[in-house]
């Protein structure tokens, strides 16, 4: 049985969230969640509150077994970018793109 959790719109680029992802691909949840709370990266952080409630809705909706759940497939795609813009020299202003993206992570047992 699959289930699915998907976060839109995180504040982090999709080139350093796919740094983190490539790491539990295929993993077992527990193992998984182990690596992601000793890592230092800000992605990693988001990831496993994201695998957590990936757990959740797979023992809530789906009643599975959550010690034999592993990650099927994990996927960080790039998200819109926010436009900000920096003051500079004779009232120019610089382009500043702050990226976001959506990650969606799919537990199977």
């Amino acid at each position: 049985m699959q289930t699915t959790a998907i976060l839109r719109g995180v504040r982090l680029s999709n080139q350093k969230g796919r740094l983190v992802a490539n790491q539990i691909r295929g993993m077992p949840v527990d193992k998984a969640l182990n690596l992601l709370a000793f890592s230092p990266k800000k992605g990693a952080a988001i990831i496993k509150k994201l695998l957590e409630s990936a757990i959740a809705n797979a023992e809530h909706n789906d009643g599975a077994d959550i010690d034999e759940l592993k990650v099927l497939s994990i996927y960080v795609d790039r998200g819109t970018f926010m436009m900000r813009t920096s003051p500079r020299a004779k009232g120019r202003g610089n382009r500043i793109a702050k990226p976001t993206c959506h990650i969606s992570l799919t537990v199977a047992d």
